[in-house]
């Protein structure tokens, strides 16, 4: 797999060296490599497709609307626990292999509908800031 840097490399040293196969070995490819992205005059990272397609059907589309109705019941229901439920409400329909799929389905599911997360503020202790005298709490900015 050639890298943006090598091509770079090999479009900076084009006018350096005399021939290809010198050119094509300061930048760490093959001759025929090297005469493509010369002949292309781009990087790799501009010449990949862009794959927005799904390769396979989607396995769960049929009973999703069972799972959300579990997730909207259930918040704190990990992903595994309803898998396996999933494995028992259809039994040999799912494979264990499809696990890993499912978890991510369940979880943009509930990064897109699900709960709100906790809101959490860090308690910042900054020294100097309060100290306490004669057993009196005594607040005391400093400054700077």
């Amino acid at each position: 797999m050639v890298t943006d840097s090598q091509v770079r490399r090999l479009f900076a040293m084009k006018n350096k060296v005399k021939y290809l196969y010198q050119l094509a070995d300061k930048a760490g490819m093959s001759v025929k490599t090297a005469r493509k992205y010369l002949k292309s005059g781009s990087l790799p990272s501009q010449c990949k497709a862009i794959h927005d397609w799904a390769t396979h059907p989607d396995a769960f589309a049929q009973d999703w609307p069972w799972v959300e109705d579990f997730l909207k019941n259930n918040t704190g229901l990990e992903s595994k626990s309803l898998f396996e439920a999933l494995q028992r409400e259809y039994p040999g329909k799912y494979q264990d292999g499809q696990l890993r799929t499912f978890q991510k389905r369940v979880k943009q599911w509930k990064a897109l509908y699900g709960p709100g997360k906790e809101v959490f503020f860090p308690q910042i202790y900054k020294p100097g800031y309060w100290y306490e005298s004669d057993s009196t709490m005594i607040f005391k900015r400093l400054l700077g």
